[in-house]
């Protein structure tokens, strides 16, 4: 009896084990083909990835990939243009008339990424802490993610923050606490705008907004050309 309680143990184990190493194998599902997109927007309108300087006018764009002023030091896209899921750029638009009422407005950094350029990153990034995973993908792939911070409409110019965008430091945690009185109103102040719409800040960037429906989009190799 206590060999075969130790067979079937040994068994479980193993069958348990061999179950997980497949799903750790399953291959990641990224939409390249740009007639299985648009099948995807026929059926569900969500899909679509819109640009959204064209759906905000009020909104600016500062699309750093598209020139060498970003952590890389070189140029990713070859577009400088910025587009979201539909529901994303809908909630951003409910921001953007919040903000409006108090002189203020959205810069856009980065939107929807091509799985691509996320490989891209990965290759080239020397610390691959701070790059997506391509094993994984990433939010920005499914066009549910928004890198972005606050301007003054008047001036143009770029509320105070903790940090740059893209800054490695510390400082660029959402609740880091030893940063200026102004950096932190304005940072908490942009989270909260935000979060009132559906648009969750990442822990380690203040900048990084993933929309709380994210999971119910595909990875997205879509580029930029042909939206």
């Amino acid at each position: 009896m206590k060999h075969f309680l130790s067979f079937f143990l040994t068994f479980a184990c193993l069958n348990a084990f061999a179950q997980e190493k497949t799903k750790t194998k399953q291959k990641l599902v990224v939409v390249s083909s740009y007639n299985q997109y648009l099948a995807s927007v026929k059926h569900n309108p969500n899909n679509e990835l819109v640009e959204i300087k064209k759906a905000i006018p009020s909104i600016k764009l500062d699309i750093r990939y598209a020139t060498k002023n970003n952590f890389m030091q070189q140029v990713m896209y070859n577009q400088a243009r910025a587009f979201a899921r539909k529901p994303v750029v809908a909630s951003l638009k409910k921001v953007q008339t919040e903000l409006l009422k108090k002189g203020y407005g959205l810069k856009i950094f980065d939107g929807y990424r091509p799985y691509a350029i996320t490989v891209a990153f990965y290759q080239k990034a020397s610390d691959k802490n701070f790059v997506a995973n391509p094993a994984k993908g990433s939010k920005h792939n499914r066009g549910c993610a928004i890198d972005l911070t606050l301007i003054n409409l008047k001036t143009g110019k770029e509320l105070v923050m903790p940090t740059p965008y893209d800054s490695f430091s510390a400082a660029a945690a959402a609740k880091y606490a030893s940063v200026s009185p102004e950096a932190r109103k304005n940072r908490d102040y942009l989270i909260a705008v935000m979060g009132r719409h559906g648009l969750k800040v990442l822990d380690n960037e203040w900048w990084h907004y993933d929309y709380i429906g994210w999971q119910n989009y595909d990875l997205m190799d879509i580029p930029f050309e042909k939206l």
